[in-house]
């Protein structure tokens, strides 16, 4: 039975990183984006482009009625890393190193935040891990309110490197 779960999970992992639409299905039933008011609204095909929003509900607030600052920051946590693992696919590995959140204003009502990764982002990660060498790229989301004021900055701190090719094992 475990294994036949972990090949479904397998299947589904596959299917969601080649398919943006399947991807950002899979992400809004994502249980603690749904308590926390996060909705993945776009994804672009080639996972090059990606907008999420963080709306206001009763219940995911903080003290002084304005976005609690755990949620700015999930809304932008795992995005750069997804992103690249669908780009660069299952030869690389792909992983948070640290991440750094600047609070500029409250947040209140509907905030968003876009992801984009451009042709020279990959290029240089293809490069840099071509000897199979770490790659530690750094990249930078703004989240804005609805007037398009900063909310917060987030900088994410990325650790890529190409998987290494596996041995056959001498029988």
């Amino acid at each position: 039975m475990a294994s036949l779960m972990s090949q479904a999970g397998d299947a589904l992992s596959k299917l969601m990183f080649s398919n943006a639409t399947v991807f950002r299905q899979a992400m809004n039933i994502y249980r603690p984006f749904i308590g926390a008011g996060i909705k993945v609204t776009r994804v672009s095909k080639d996972f090059r482009e990606l907008d999420v929003q963080l709306r206001k509900l009763p219940g995911n607030g903080n003290a002084f009625g304005t976005h609690f600052g755990g949620s700015l920051y999930a809304m932008a946590d795992p995005f750069y890393v997804l992103m690249f693992a669908a780009i660069l696919g299952p030869g690389f590995v792909v992983w948070d190193k640290s991440a750094k959140v600047e609070f500029v204003r409250p947040g209140r009502g509907t905030v968003t935040a876009k992801f984009r990764l451009s042709e020279a982002d990959i290029a240089a990660a293809k490069a840099a891990t071509a000897s199979g060498a770490k790659y530690l790229p750094v990249f930078q989301v703004e989240v804005l309110d609805a007037g398009g004021e900063l909310v917060a900055r987030i900088e994410k701190e990325l650790y890529i490197r190409r998987k290494p090719e596996r041995k056959a094992k001498a029988v």
